[in-house]
């Protein structure tokens, strides 16, 4: 027994009163620890009916800030992913030297050796939920992480395979995770605000695969330069996966519209239920996790012709008089919004954009709006500085919008093939999240006649 886990009387601090750590405050009071949740911004009636549950645990929290009743004399401290690397809170654990640490860096502690941890800017969850998917055939393989559901929740509950999602924060507050698979989708400049800098960034994505050891397995995108780079100097078997290199040893790839192992063919890109060239990438890290881990062709590519686009990414919505409304709220950056724009070869496209700037550059945005977007609607605060930037550049289709649904209904105007919402954008100017915003679109477009 250690301090991760005997936990019986021991004083656990939670910071933040969030997914992570109600399912933390949880897990640590069926152990029979003593769990203190501390929560810096103020008490919320939303959050009502959860206070009452946790007072019934006998699990104590405080709002409006962290005490010293709060925080001295912990065992460790798991801490949601949102805190900032600056924040006061954590200069305080460090003076009274207490560890702390991510759900995910815990469950690593633990069970790392069946834990299958994909991170990069995009594609993340759809690659987490159809690695699960696929695997799930054969195992007991839930998803979890950023996704949405804590780790934690199925510690002590029989998994074969944890398949975690995991953000740049998260894993900046991880470390020593060291997991089974490590699958790093793709990198582009993203939160920079919070990691300072882009190699900060990347930094707390490559970290966990130089943790990992000659009995583990990276799984990386061989056309993103940089991990390209990151995979010749790791220890752990390293597998590629890539849309232009059939040669390289180990390396699963798209060609003629098909997805192959080896030469070995796994599955036709038509009979997939999701889109784009992204999502093959997506597809090829899952065949790569399913082959390594013994799973058959045919059962693999059943699976992968059953798993349908996660709510909110490239989703498809309804058909109204010959236009595929697509919803991809998720698209929160312009890369993203990027991969999507790029998912449809030859068809009219009318683009919904718009919402709280990130203030990053918008070139490769604008020239894959002029190469493939035949109209742009805008929304949001960004308005001004996308209709700018893209006037500036030549482009000049683009009509404002007050209100997310005006702007489906001028987008549907032209009668294009495809209207998409992908925003490029936050959602926090008109939104409380992306998926009400997603929620938004798409109980529009149902309920047009």
């Amino acid at each position: 027994m250690n301090k991760y886990t005997d936990l019986k009387n021991k004083k656990i601090l939670v910071l933040g009163f969030s997914t992570t750590g109600i399912a933390a405050a949880k897990y640590f009071n069926k152990k029979g620890a003593n769990v203190f949740v501390s929560e810096n911004s103020e008490k919320s009636d939303k959050n009502e009916d959860l206070l009452k549950e946790i007072n019934s645990l006998g699990i104590k929290i405080e709002f409006g800030g962290h005490s010293d009743e709060f925080i001295s004399g912990a065992e460790f401290c798991i801490l949601s992913p949102s805190i900032p690397f600056e924040a006061e809170v954590l200069k305080k654990l460090k003076e009274k030297n207490i560890e702390y640490f991510s759900d995910i860096e815990y469950v690593s502690k633990l069970e790392g050796n069946k834990m299958i941890v994909v991170t990069g800017t995009n594609g993340k969850t759809t690659t987490t939920a159809l690695i699960s998917h696929v695997l799930s055939q054969k195992f007991n393989a839930p998803y979890c992480g950023n996704i949405g559901i804590s780790p934690l929740e199925y510690l002590d509950k029989g998994v074969d395979y944890y398949i975690i999602e995991a953000s740049s924060f998260q894993l900046y507050y991880s470390p020593s995770i060291s997991p089974k698979f490590g699958v790093f989708c793709n990198i582009t400049p993203d939160h920079i605000l919070w990691h300072k800098t882009f190699e900060n960034y990347f930094e707390s994505k490559a970290k966990m695969f130089k943790n990992m050891d000659e009995n583990s397995y990276a799984v990386l995108n061989y056309d993103d330069e940089l991990l390209h780079k990151l995979g010749e100097k790791l220890k752990a078997k390293t597998y590629y996966f890539s849309m232009q290199d059939r040669n390289k040893k180990n390396c699963t790839y798209f060609e003629s519209g098909k997805i192959y192992y080896h030469d070995e063919k796994i599955v036709d890109a038509k009979d997939l239920q999701i889109v784009g060239p992204h999502n093959m990438q997506n597809v090829m890290s899952a065949v790569i996790v399913a082959k390594l881990l013994g799973l058959d062709n045919k059962t693999i590519k059943n699976a992968l012709k059953s798993f349908k686009a996660i709510e909110h990414r490239l989703e498809y919505i309804r058909t109204i008089d010959g236009t595929d409304y697509y919803n991809d709220s998720k698209a929160t950056n312009p890369e993203a919004s990027i991969v999507a724009i790029n998912s449809f070869k030859n068809k009219k496209v009318v683009l919904i954009a718009g919402g709280r700037d990130k203030k990053t550059s918008l070139k490769d945005f604008i020239n894959a709006v002029k190469e493939k977007i035949s109209k742009v609607v805008l929304i949001g605060e960004a308005t001004n500085r996308f209709k700018t930037e893209l006037a500036k550049s030549g482009y000049m289709n683009i009509v404002n919008s007050k209100t997310l649904e005006e702007a489906v209904d001028i987008a549907s105007l032209d009668k294009p093939e495809v209207v998409l919402l992908s925003p490029a954008c936050a959602s926090f100017d008109m939104f409380e999240s992306y998926e009400k915003r997603g929620e938004a679109f798409k109980n529009y477009v149902l309920s047009k006649k």
